[in-house]
Formats: C-alpha cells, sequence, structure tokens
C-alpha cells in the first residue's frame, strides 16, 4: 500500500511525502529509520485519503482562531484562498495544524471544496465550524464568515478561561489541604498512636477511632490511593463510553443547586451564540436548529431544539411559536425570540441573548467560588480539628495522671 505521510525531521522543518509499506506500523517504522518525527499519515489512493491521526500533537481551539483569522485577513486584503493557504503553510509552526493545511491544499488542486477538508478531522473541528464555511463558502462570503467564526471561538475561549482562572485558587486550597492532611496522617499521628497504645494508657473512645482510621490509611494507604485512582479511571471511561451513564451523571450535576444553574446557563449561552452565528451565516433555519442542537450540550434543550425544528418550523410554525411550546426554555428567551423574527433581526437578538447569559455565568462563577472557598477551609479545618482534639484530649489526661 501506498501512504501519504507529512513529517518533521531533527530541525522540525516539515516534509511531505509518499511511502510504500505493507501496514501503517510499517510506513511509522520507516519513517522512524530516516531520521522523521511523523505528524500524520493517511493512504495515498484515492478515496482513502482520511488522516488517520496526529502524533503527540492537537488542534486547540488557540490554533484554529489564528486560522480563522489569518485567512480572513488575507481574504480582506484581496489575496485568494489557495495563495493564503499556501503562505500559512510556509510561515507555521504548528505541526498538526499544518499537516491539515497540507491536505487542504492538496485537495483544493483536485477542485474539492475548501470545507471538505475538515469534515475528515471532526475530532478537532464541530460540525457547527463545517457547517458555516461551508455555508461561506457555498455563499461566496467566506471572509465575513471567518470573521464571525473567530469571534465566537475567542468568546468561548475567554469564557472557558474565567472559569478555568476561577477556580483555580479553591483547587490550589484543596489541594495543599490534602498535602498537610497525607503529611499528619503518614508521619504524625502512627507516631503519637504508638506512644499511647504503647503506654498501656486507656484513652477516650473518639480519640482510639481517629487512631484506629489513621493507622489503617497509614498501613494500606498506597493501595487505597490505586484503588482510588483505579475507581476514578474506570468511572471516567465509562462515562465517556456510555451514553446513559453520562446522561444520569449530567442530570445529577444538574440539581445541585449553584453548579445547576452555571451549567443551565452555560447551555443557553451555547444555544444562543451558536444559533445566531448560523443564522448569520445564511444558513437555512432548519439545517441551523439541527446543528445547534448538537452543539448545545445539554439534552434537554438538545430534544427541544430537535423537536422545535421537525414538529414546528418544518410544520410551518413560526419560530417563536416553536419555542413558545417548549417549557425548557425561559419564557423570557421564547418571548423575545418572537417579538424579534416579527421585527426581522433574530440572529441580533440571540447575540444579545448569548452576551447576557456570558457575563451571568461569569458572575455565577464568582459567587460560587466565594462560597466553595469558606466551605472547603471549614471541611479541611473540622478535620484537620479533629485529629488534633484526638491527640491533645488524651495528653491532658495523660498529665492529669502523672
Amino acid at each position: 500500500m501506498k501512504f501519504r505521510y507529512t513529517a518533521a525531521d531533527i530541525r522540525g522543518k516539515i516534509a511531505e511525502g509518499e511511502i510504500e509499506s505493507g501496514s501503517t506500523a510499517e510506513a511509522l517504522a520507516a519513517l522512524s529509520a530516516k531520521g522523521l518525527r511523523p505528524v500524520s499519515i493517511r493512504l495515498a489512493r484515492a478515496g482513502e485519503g482520511k488522516a488517520i491521526t496526529f502524533f503527540g500533537q492537537s488542534i486547540t481551539i488557540e490554533d484554529k482562531v489564528f486560522l480563522t483569522k489569518y485567512l480572513a485577513l488575507m481574504l480582506r486584503a484581496g489575496t485568494d484562498l489557495f495563495k493564503a493557504i499556501n503562505i500559512l503553510i510556509q510561515d507555521l509552526n504548528r505541526p498538526a495544524l499544518k499537516a491539515v493545511l497540507i491536505e487542504i491544499k492538496s485537495n483544493l488542486e483536485k477542485g474539492q471544496p475548501f470545507y471538505s477538508t475538515f469534515m475528515k478531522y471532526e475530532k478537532y473541528f464541530s460540525p457547527v465550524f463545517i457547517n458555516l464555511i461551508k455555508a461561506g463558502e457555498s455563499s461566496g462570503n467566506l471572509e465575513s464568515v471567518l470573521v464571525n467564526l473567530s469571534t465566537a471561538l475567542e468568546k468561548e475561549q475567554e469564557l472557558k478561561n474565567k472559569v478555568r482562572s476561577a477556580l483555580v485558587y479553591p483547587i490550589i486550597l484543596l489541594s495543599i489541604s490534602l498535602v498537610i492532611l497525607i503529611l499528619m496522617v503518614t508521619f504524625s499521628l502512627p507516631k503519637i498512636a504508638a506512644v499511647f497504645t504503647n503506654s498501656g494508657f486507656e484513652i477516650p473512645t473518639f480519640s482510639r477511632i481517629v487512631f484506629t482510621i489513621g493507622l489503617f490509611l497509614n498501613a494500606h494507604g498506597i493501595v487505597i490511593m490505586i484503588g482510588f485512582v483505579a475507581l476514578v479511571l474506570s468511572l471516567w471511561a465509562l462515562i465517556s463510553k456510555v451514553v446513559i451513564v453520562r446522561k444520569v451523571l449530567f442530570r445529577l450535576l444538574t440539581r445541585v443547586p449553584a453548579l445547576g444553574s452555571v451549567l443551565k446557563e452555560m447551555a443557553l449561552q451555547r444555544f444562543a451564540s451558536t444559533l445566531s452565528l448560523l443564522m448569520r451565516s445564511g444558513l437555512p433555519i432548519l439545517e441551523s436548529l439541527e446543528i445547534t442542537a448538537g452543539a448545545v450540550g445539554n439534552d434537554d434543550f438538545r430534544e427541544s431544539l430537535q423537536r422545535i425544528a421537525r414538529e414546528g418550523v418544518a410544520k410551518g410554525m413560526t419560530i417563536g411559536e416553536a419555542f413558545r411550546r417548549e417549557p425548557a426554555f425561559p419564557s423570557v428567551i421564547s418571548n423575545l425570540i418572537a417579538v424579534s423574527e416579527k421585527a426581522g433581526h433574530t440572529e441580533d437578538i440571540l447575540k444579545t441573548i448569548s452576551d447576557f447569559y456570558e457575563s451571568e455565568i461569569d458572575s455565577m462563577v464568582k459567587s460560587l467560588v466565594s462560597f466553595l472557598e469558606p466551605v472547603l477551609l471549614l471541611f479541611i479545618g473540622l478535620i484537620i480539628g479533629a485529629i488534633a482534639l484526638a491527640i491533645i484530649v488524651p495528653m491532658y489526661q495523660l498529665v492529669g495522671n502523672i
């Protein structure tokens, strides 16, 4: 079989070519023997051009922002798409993205549409991304679609960064507290417990329970840690592969008072942002609703959007009427969509809704973190206080009996 590869040499320079081999593994071994580090590899025959994998690389959201911004800028400057991609290949220093661009260039030379290559990499490029590129290419409005897409991707990344930044301090606090607790249980508590148990002194029941737990954790800590890691990994694999388990977990999370509200508002923000972007790019409303349903990340909203598209709009209802039949969406959103539909600027109202929920999410995450910090401190304080009390009480009793 003939494979087409993209690989980096020892100086980091990207090269592409073809190699004859019996299998993918043999092709990879042959490339490694030549001192090349594979980035992607695919069958070179017609109809078998799907990339197999990227090796140790990933296409990040920053890569997609860079790609869309750059191409929009080049198109605005009057450069044609093929030349813009060719220039980007020469200047780019991101192996995974470069491999995709090389394949795009090859497909454009064969007369294939621009969006077709992205369809082969659905792991990295969402249906929203692909359909927006397709719509822009079909309508001849690719430049504005790329601008809108880069803006949407930047906002998505900004929102994720805000959530992550807000959670940094609680995570650090919890990690440090756990380290202190582990050190106490591993080193201090066993020695103190041994002093009391070997002295023949009758210690209080509470202290005996704490010492027993501490000694057990100290004796079987490694086994417990391995078991805990194995359990977490097993649950992660189960959640990622079994749909029903993922749905049950999501349902449970949405019922946690503060967290459930944040998750719901994140889904509403994603819905409004995605649908607005798709409509502004010229996609038909039915297709826009179906794509948004797949991207919203909430089962209730996904099912509602599918009913709105298939049982509402497809059967002649207005968008507002279809939304009003769905209790999953807040009545404010349904009413705003109905009013804006009559005025002819639904996509603008959806963008306003998206911006509103983005600010609400930021505020709610900060409030949630403000609540978590004292709760974590109290929880860790109670545990450390219980250990300290279990040590101090028998010490006082021992001193009193001397």
